[in-house]
């Protein structure tokens, strides 16, 4: 793939490619990019494989633009979104193995609507715990 324009645009990186195909991808996947200030962001090199950021030591390939979720769903978006919760002590309080728990969010896994809902239920008790101090 040979990419003509890379501009962020409405929290997104976006790619044009030499065919004339726009893509995007969330910069939830990408959090240096998401922190990047304008100019850090408009300091990347394109490779062979994609865009390089050599300030903020972030690569993105030119493949993730063509994967089937541009934009985190489900828990992996509640995590992305909120990085000051911790998958890990979610995962350990609800007494769920740590592989499995990543599978969730990686969406190689889905978990049951009953399981998903624990676990949204689980991340709000923290927040009232937090709440009371």
């Amino acid at each position: 793939m040979k990419v003509t324009k890379v501009w962020f645009a409405d929290d997104r990186i976006h790619i044009c490619t030499s065919e004339g195909k726009t893509l995007w991808q969330s910069l939830l996947w990408y959090p240096r990019l998401k922190e990047a200030t304008e100019a850090e962001r408009n300091s990347y090199r394109l490779t062979v494989d994609g865009i390089r950021w050599d300030n903020i030591d972030e690569d993105v390939s030119f493949e993730s633009f063509m994967y089937d979720e541009p934009e985190p769903t489900g828990l992996a978006r509640i995590f992305r979104e909120h990085p000051e919760i911790k998958p890990t002590a979610i995962a350990a309080r609800l007494g769920i193995a740590q592989p499995l728990f990543s599978d969730y969010l990686t969406s190689k896994k889905r978990p049951s609507q009953e399981r998903l809902e624990m676990i949204k239920a689980e991340i709000r008790k923290v927040g009232i715990e937090l709440s009371q101090i």
